[in-house]
């Protein structure tokens, strides 16, 4: 599958979640950015999706704030979703990385609005939390919704097969090069060399027995696409 099929294929997942999450009473709306940390992670089919929508509107300048946040800690995973799958199906431990979790603002977001929100990342959509965070200190989320987001989380590592996955402020910096963009235009990704993990295809599905029979309809429009 080419980039533009693969780009074209994630559109479609993320109209899927938000017709999902229509429906849904969550607290989040405008200007609630407690959840916008620097600890947001996302595939390099996403984070090239948001670069060309930074170029393409003139908000390359962003780069430079998120350079300055480039010190400071953030959460760098050490395996993605499909192999926390693959790691649970042969029944072995998974690491934790809580011990790895830092706080701290999002470098891109302005006056607490998303510049790049039309192009966020799933792991920025997928903050529906049925209280707000600021008030509590923490969101609340259905298991369910959980599993919904597991679920789409796996097929947007999938569908990136060829690419890596990190944290926000490694891969967008990666795409900053031109050369990045042209390599991974052409197949090729530089994982390891820039703090990103490879992605893998989905093992099975992790989906918990009591979750099984509701989520079909919404495996039936991934697998629609």
């Amino acid at each position: 599958m080419d980039l533009n099929k693969k780009l074209d294929v994630l559109e479609k997942i993320y109209r899927v979640y938000d017709d999902f999450t229509g429906n849904l009473d969550v607290a989040c709306k405008k200007y609630c950015d407690t959840c916008c940390t620097r600890n947001v992670t996302l595939t390099t089919l996403e984070g090239y999706r948001i670069v060309d929508y930074l170029i393409l509107n003139g908000k390359a300048d962003l780069f430079d704030n998120i350079r300055k946040d480039l010190h400071k800690g953030r959460f760098q995973p050490g395996i993605t979703t499909n192999r926390l799958a693959e790691l649970s199906i042969a029944e072995k431990d998974i690491p934790d990385e809580r011990s790895h979790y830092f706080q701290g603002e999002c470098p891109i977001l302005t006056d607490r609005q998303c510049p790049v929100y039309k192009a966020r990342p799933f792991g920025c959509r997928c903050f529906v939390s049925k209280h707000s965070c600021l008030e509590k200190g923490y969101a609340e989320v259905d298991e369910f919704i959980l599993t919904v987001n597991n679920i789409f989380l796996q097929y947007i590592e999938h569908i990136d097969l060829q690419g890596c996955s990190g944290n926000l402020i490694d891969v967008l910096l990666y795409f900053e090069s031109s050369e990045a963009r042209r390599n991974y235009r052409d197949g090729v990704s530089n994982c390891a060399k820039n703090n990103l993990i490879s992605n893998r295809s989905i093992p099975a599905l992790m989906i918990p027995p009591e979750h099984r029979l509701k989520i079909q309809p919404i495996l039936q429009a991934i697998l629609s696409l």
